[in-house]
């Protein structure tokens, strides 16, 4: 039955590329294959883009601009409104298909369904909010007009590991402020974001104005559409290497950018912790997603007065997931990505604990087919491990101890990156002191899970530019016009 099940929702996800209201094979007829982790078996083979393909998205989205920057913003927001509803309806459907194709266990990805929904609630919310401003200058001689427009089209390209979340949050600000758009889903978890681009034509969405291909080149494909003056915006989630280059070939056009990009998050806990918190903040700050979160915890910065029981305690509860196939009951730890992920989480803790790190349990990959790795936790992790400097992105958690809170902001500011932090403290003066002195765009105190669609997510350093979510998640789709007028007096 669940094979069954199964297959009827594959087949049901489109194919092909959508591009101006319609879904058409690729130019050259070319064709990627996507793979179930869990078992390393193809799932579904869709249409796979080229540079031509990609130039007709951005036509499409180009020519679809002028009438929908116009479309007034309550039939905006209802559009979104309407994808909203049809998604909760789906729900289940979006669940297993997440699943599939990237590996999380089916209870994460319903947790991803509601995550990613609230977006498309949030901004459907925001699109009637949309504001401005007018008064007199300080003359007295005219009256300014303050007015936001959208940008243009916009250029969207997500990772795999939130196949459904990281598309929505692009896609419905965009809308929400009247661009177009054009969108990419990452190679290895494109079905999620089709089956959502068909749930907005289901929804009414106009011809154009969103517009989907899937790629095995995508840098041959990206490149012309970003040098394209057509082209306002990019937004672009995934490794800081990329963000990198995506930006230099932005600034020949100046586009507008948001980059979410990596992380290396520190999990701070002090003496005066509530370890029963803490223990069930880091479970949640590490193993969502399978480690795979650029908000996952990297750095277990811990109190050298509770650095045993902390490990100990998170050990025990490690050792207790249950691993295998995502759609199986008690499943905690579904497979990484592909092979790459696994010898690179391998690679980490083969160094750690060369150096001196304390192996407490897991530090392999499993046996059989698909790309497992076992859950794992180090203690006194050394200074100069890779894995203090690199972003783990797997299920492996890294315990450092520390002495004084100077000591505990140097270790956790210690790094290029700066996108969330955590802390667990119950003094209220010391969480104070944390806001102000950890580098990263986001914290959590004495909380573990940090997203949240009404919440500006981004970071700091070299973990990005700009803001998705929140009240400022639209402006990033919106720009600024100042008008003058003669004082009407």
């Amino acid at each position: 039955m669940g094979e069954d099940r199964e297959a009827e929702l594959l087949a049901q996800v489109p194919d092909r590329l959508f591009i101006g209201g319609e879904w058409r094979t690729a130019e050259a007829g070319k064709t990627l294959k996507v793979y179930d982790p869990a078992t390393g078996e193809v799932v579904k083979e869709i249409a796979d883009a080229s540079p031509a393909d990609g130039m007709a998205a951005l036509a499409a989205a180009d020519a679809a601009f002028p009438s929908w920057s116009r479309t007034p913003a309550r039939e905006r927001a209802e559009l979104l409104r309407r994808a909203f509803d049809l998604l909760q309806e789906r729900k289940e459907e979006f669940a297993l298909l997440m699943t599939i194709e990237m590996g999380k266990p089916l209870a994460e990805a319903r947790g991803e369904v509601a995550y990613g929904g609230e977006f498309v609630r949030w901004f459907s919310e925001e699109t009637p909010r949309i504001q401005g401003r007018y008064g007199a200058n300080p003359e007295g001689t005219g009256r300014m007009i303050v007015s936001q427009h959208a940008v243009g089209p916009c250029f969207l390209i997500t990772p795999w590991n939130f196949p459904l979340a990281m598309a929505t949050r692009k896609i419905a600000p965009a809308l929400a402020a009247g661009c177009t758009v054009v969108i990419k889903p990452a190679e290895l978890t494109p079905l999620t974001t089709l089956y959502f681009v068909k749930l907005l034509e289901d929804a009414g969405l106009p011809k154009g104005v969103v517009n989907v291909f899937t790629t095995s080149t995508s840098s041959a494909v990206s490149a012309p559409i970003i040098a394209d003056p057509r082209l306002r915006k990019l937004s672009f989630t995934g490794s800081t290497p990329v963000g990198v280059k995506l930006l230099e070939q932005a600034a020949g056009g100046v586009l507008r950018t948001s980059m979410e990009l990596g992380g290396n998050a520190p999990f701070v806990v002090f003496d005066d912790a509530d370890l029963d918190k803490a223990v069930d903040g880091a479970i949640a700050a590490k193993f969502r997603n399978i480690g795979q979160a650029c908000t996952a915890a990297n750095r277990f910065i811990v109190h050298r007065s509770v650095v045993d029981e902390f490990a100990r305690r998170v050990t025990e509860r490690v050792t207790a997931f249950g691993i295998g196939r995502g759609t199986e009951e008690g499943v905690t730890i579904g497979p990484l990505i592909d092979d790459r992920a696994v010898a690179k989480a391998d690679e980490l803790v083969t160094d750690a604990v060369a150096r001196g790190a304390d192996l407490r349990t897991g530090g392999k990959p499993v046996d059989g087919p698909g790309t497992f790795y076992l859950p794992t936790v180090l203690s006194d992790v050394q200074p100069g491990s890779d894995i203090l400097r690199e972003e783990i992105f797997g299920p492996v958690l890294a315990i450092v101890p520390f002495d004084d809170e100077d000591e505990a902001v140097r270790i956790a500011n210690d790094t290029e990156y700066g996108l969330v932090s955590y802390v667990y403290t119950e003094s209220l003066a010391r969480g104070q002191r944390m806001i102000e002195l950890l580098e990263t765009g986001m914290m959590g105190l004495n909380m573990g899970v940090v997203s949240n669609a009404a919440a500006p997510f981004g970071g700091w350093k070299l973990s990005g530019l700009g803001r998705e979510g929140g009240a400022e998640g639209i402006h990033e789709y919106l720009q600024t016009k100042y008008t003058l007028t003669p004082n009407p007096f």
